[in-house]
């Protein structure tokens, strides 16, 4: 009888210090030591290391030196701005206080312009730092020609629409998944006396609600084909026959009333006025990227409709077909390494530590963008994307088209959303739109 109760008390003992340790890793207090991240340099180290971007202000970059500092208490982290980031970053690298960690963009690889700032970046590919490239999503990596990896993506981007979720759920109505259903909803909120049930910006061709809409459908129609995407990228004319799918669907989109063009032409710009006029509450849904959704829980505060009468959205895909929404997955803002680096280890320690699902996601969400790791169910605002089935998740990057081409797709879509030009006329445009 004692040996029984001695191994009831052992069995008891242990249950209590499995409960315990079950509940310190549910604790968001117990810190930075629970994250995973182990330092391989020596923590008293002193340094300093500089962080060069575009934005005027990086409150999310910041919160991560503090958290860094927790395991590295000496090491100074400063973020610079830079004015005119994309054509002063290469001049900036070769002066005499060139930035350890700067931002860098896969549309700059391989134009002879931004040579400088791939060429003083470090192999990130390299097993021997140790970075998790795992968790995030493979297909916004930049591919490069001789497999290097000169940037990770520590935020992403992609195309889609602001929905007012208590519009729908007030009106009995479903966000559409298919292009079928998203017409369907769009006149079914007309005929509850929504005069304007999907707006987007429609003044310039750079971020107009057409190439919002169509850029990620057009994806999808040359995804497959590598001659199209080769033509395409040529900016020959005869590639424009590649256009007509993607502008006849435009086409469709503006015959079947899904949205009203002068009252998208009221909208100033894509970030600031997009937001605001979405505050106002009676607009079902408002076409817009990534960049802009980042902006919105700022705004909320300046909005006078949105205090008086608050309402929770969300970001989702716009479906342009019939099969489904296709989340056009890109990069937004990548970290490089200065190779040049006076403190190498230390920037790369630091990026090892940040190049995480924890800390990337802690970043994103501080930003507002979209993470670049695989799992986007923890923001609510972007979880719709993480839904998408993988086979309609497509990849500029991938793909292969160039910069160059989708300047060509976005002129020669506007000039037909606007109704500057036919579907022929832009058609036989092609190669000749400039920017």
């Amino acid at each position: 009888m004692i040996n029984m109760k001695k191994t009831i008390s052992v069995i008891l003992v242990i249950l209590m210090i499995l409960n315990l340790a079950a509940c310190d890793s549910k604790n968001p207090e117990k810190g930075a030591e629970d994250t995973g991240f182990k330092p391989l340099l020596d923590t008293s180290v002193k340094c300093n290391i500089k962080v060069a971007g575009g934005y005027d202000n990086f409150e999310a970059l910041e919160a991560e030196f503090d958290r860094f500092n927790k395991y590295y208490p000496n090491a100074e982290l400063v973020y610079t701005k830079v004015d005119d980031y994309n054509n002063m970053i290469g001049t900036v690298l070769n002066g005499n206080d060139a930035p350890d960690i700067y931002v860098n963009y896969s549309w700059m690889y391989g134009r002879d312009q931004y040579k400088s700032s791939i060429e003083h970046a470090e192999n990130l590919a390299d097993p021997k730092l140790g970075f998790d490239l795992n968790c995030i999503r493979s297909n916004i990596i930049v591919k490069t020609d001789d497999g290097t990896l000169p940037m990770i993506p520590v935020f992403s981007n992609t195309y889609g629409m602001l929905v007012n979720k208590n519009l729908f759920e007030k009106e009995g109505l479903s966000v559409p998944t298919t292009y079928k259903e998203l017409v369907d909803v769009c006149k079914a909120f007309r005929e509850k006396g929504y005069d304007n049930p999907m707006m987007g910006f429609s003044k310039k061709e750079t971020t107009s609600l057409f190439s919002l809409a169509i850029y990620p459908f057009f994806c999808g129609t040359v995804a497959k084909d590598k001659d199209a995407v080769k033509e395409l990228n040529s900016l020959d004319a005869s590639a424009g026959k590649y256009l007509r799918p993607s502008l006849e669907k435009i086409t469709q989109f503006l015959n079947d009333n899904c949205i009203n063009l002068n009252a998208c032409g009221e909208i100033e710009n894509n970030y600031d006025a997009v937001i605001l006029r979405f505050f106002e509450g009676d607009i079902p849904m408002m076409t817009c990227s990534g960049d802009t959704v980042s902006g919105t829980k700022k705004r909320e505060s300046r909005s006078e409709a949105f205090i008086a009468n608050p309402f929770t959205y969300t970001f989702v895909p716009v479906p342009m077909s019939d099969e489904g929404a296709v989340f056009l997955d890109m990069s937004n803002l990548q970290f490089s390494v200065n190779k040049n680096s006076s403190s190498l280890h230390m920037a790369n320690e630091f990026m090892r530590f940040l190049i995480s699902s924890e800390e990337l996601n802690e970043m994103a969400q501080i930003k507002g963008l979209m993470s670049p790791t695989k799992d986007l169910s923890f923001n609510s605002i972007y979880a719709a994307f993480g839904a998408v089935p993988e086979e309609r998740i497509l990849s500029p990057e991938e793909i292969g088209i160039t910069d160059d081409a989708v300047i060509q797709m976005r002129q020669a879509v506007y000039r037909v959303g606007i109704g500057e030009m036919t579907i022929d006329e832009a058609i036989a445009g092609y190669g000749s739109f400039t920017q």
